[in-house]
């Protein structure tokens, strides 16, 4: 059986030396747990790297973009998934202080902030595979740059869990991790049949809190309560691309659960096509396109109280054939470009 608490602890110097940020530690943290030829996969516009030097490559831009950059993890889990892979996932935020562009998005001169969901494939004592997703967009708006449509939710720092207990300790509890992962399973499976069946077929309160955060990616946004996050998310999201969930058995994924905890990573792990209008301000382009979500859920009570979802949006753009980044940095022609000018003031 696998030792989850051991594989949890795996990661601890890396987000150790992320969270005061010395360049030399991080690099030679990724050496150390990261199997040399380790695949990982970044969102848009990083896309697949390899190995402790490939992320590194990624890692490098942010790290000069915010001189004090910091780590902050508030979901560290582990579990095994259905095939018997043992993965960890973190969720949390990258900050610092925005003093230098970071893929051409303008500094703000201010604290700044990405949220991160990363998921880590263990395996032999090294970590084998990376599926990440940076809330990119979320830090176009900080800096008053995002092109494209206003999200429907509503735009926050996220929060880690309510109850303060997502950084897992002490021993996995096999039998409350798998209570919660059927639970998350049954859920989706209900959520499943609409729009084929009537919205009540979801049974949403019967898994659902009523008092539910549902925390979306920057481009989506935050909902509360089950009619927030129909409102805001569902609905539109179903009426642009209602044939979700026909082709799960094209793409993967990997559910694993830590007692209250269960995440799902998969890269990707949705397929459906954009057929109809409502969502993210997109015109219906009859185009299949594919989704990676990176989520997190935290059960109370029986019921799901906490949802973290990330959606990989720029990559979906890019399907599509928009470049987010370029329509950015086409509307930037007119401002200043470069640090901002208190940058030497940090130095």
């Amino acid at each position: 059986m696998s030792d989850h608490a051991a594989h949890r602890t795996l990661l601890h110097p890396l987000r150790a030396a992320q969270r005061d940020w010395d360049k030399d530690r991080v690099a030679q943290a990724l050496g150390a747990v990261m199997a040399p030829n380790a695949v990982i996969h970044l969102c848009h516009p990083f896309g697949d790297l390899s190995g402790p030097q490939g992320l590194l490559s990624a890692y490098e831009p942010l790290a000069a973009a915010f001189p004090d950059l910091e780590r902050r993890d508030w979901i560290v889990m582990a579990g095994a998934d259905d095939d018997g892979a043992d993965w960890v996932g973190c969720g949390g935020h990258y900050v610092g202080t925005f003093l230098h562009p970071f893929l051409d998005i303008p500094p703000t001169g201010h604290l700044a902030h990405i949220r991160f969901h990363e998921f880590y494939r263990v395996q032999d004592g090294q970590v084998v595979e990376v599926q990440a997703i940076w809330d990119i967009p979320e830090l176009m708006m900080q800096a008053g740059v995002w092109p494209m449509a206003p999200s429907m939710g509503r735009e926050v720092i996220v929060p880690g869990p309510a109850t303060q207990d997502g950084l897992r300790t002490g021993p996995h509890d096999a039998a409350a991790s798998a209570a919660s992962k059927v639970h998350i399973l049954a859920m989706l499976a209900a959520m499943g049949r609409h729009p084929e069946e009537p919205p009540e077929a979801m049974e949403m309160p019967r898994f659902w809190d009523a008092r539910m955060m549902w925390y979306g990616p920057a481009g989506i946004g935050t909902a509360r309560g089950i009619p927030g996050f129909r409102h805001w998310h569902q609905r539109p999201f179903l009426a642009a691309m209602p044939d979700r969930g026909k082709y799960s058995d094209t793409v993967g994924h990997h559910f694993f659960a830590d007692g209250a905890y269960v995440a799902v990573t998969g890269w990707p792990n949705m397929r459906q096509t954009l057929t109809d209008d409502g969502w993210l301000g997109i015109a219906p382009a009859g185009k299949e396109v594919t989704l990676c979500s990176l989520d997190f859920w935290r059960i109370a009570g029986g019921k799901i109280r906490e949802n973290w979802v990330m959606i990989d949006l720029l990559d979906l753009y890019r399907q599509l054939g928009v470049d987010v980044l370029a329509r950015m940095r086409a509307s930037l022609v007119a401002r200043p470009s470069g640090p901002s000018r208190i940058a030497q003031e940090y130095i």
